[in-house]
């Protein structure tokens, strides 16, 4: 079975934002870490390179695949901060309608800054993915 390239390091997160070159993504990192924080009651831990990640859980596929993962992630990229959402929590779609300005794809929601977004229903987003987790997935 191959290993999973992404995993939890010792890796400092506080080190990782501090490195981040673009001032105003740091800022938001700093904040989101804060509301990620708040909302699942966790310290945050790095998740390879460059994910920070909150909790984990142990996930196992049909295919057989199977590793441990955050329970809620982001990630500051060179043109968005991707933020690790199952596509399958409850209310995705609604939730989005209301979220602001972003991009999806499989298992992220990708944004600006968060002066793009409605902090408030990312909360709920995050909640609902949280509870998707927890009901699907064995935690760790």
């Amino acid at each position: 079975m191959k290993k999973n390239k992404t995993a939890a390091t010792e890796q400092s997160v506080s080190d990782f934002i501090v490195a981040l070159k673009d001032e105003s993504k740091r800022l938001d990192c700093i904040e989101l870490i804060q509301l990620l924080k708040k909302q699942t009651k966790l310290e945050p831990k790095m998740w390879g390179p460059g994910i920070i990640g909150f909790g984990s859980h142990h996930y196992k596929y049909d295919s057989g695949r199977e590793g441990d993962s955050p329970n809620i992630a982001f990630a500051p990229r060179a043109s968005s901060i991707a933020i690790y959402l199952s596509g399958n929590f409850e209310e995705r779609e609604e939730l989005l309608k209301i979220f602001g300005k972003h991009k999806t794809d499989k298992g992220c929601v990708h944004i600006k800054t968060l002066a793009d977004i409605n902090k408030n229903v990312l909360m709920k987003m995050v909640a609902n993915h949280i509870k998707y987790i927890s009901q699907h997935y064995k935690p760790l």
